[in-house]
């Protein structure tokens, strides 16, 4: 349940940059465009939604590191 919360959390705010991108896109503003997209907002978002992917993709791993392999 919290990766679910996390991972459309992570996607709303990537849509948001996006949008923000289109509209920069839209308005003739492409060199801020570029740098929105190399080093600003949307690389973050990005960053941060590739990261819970890829934690979520090692294993189901416990706060010390240890994979729980007991039941519920």
């Amino acid at each position: 349940m919290k990766y679910e919360q996390q991972l459309n959390t992570a996607m709303v705010r990537l849509d948001e940059s996006l949008t923000r991108l289109r509209d920069l896109i839209k308005n003739g503003k492409n060199q801020e465009a570029i740098q929105w997209m190399e080093r600003g907002d949307l690389k973050e978002k990005y960053e941060e939604l590739q990261n819970i992917i890829t934690i979520s993709s090692t294993g189901n791993y416990g706060a010390r590191g240890v994979q729980n392999t007991r039941s519920l």
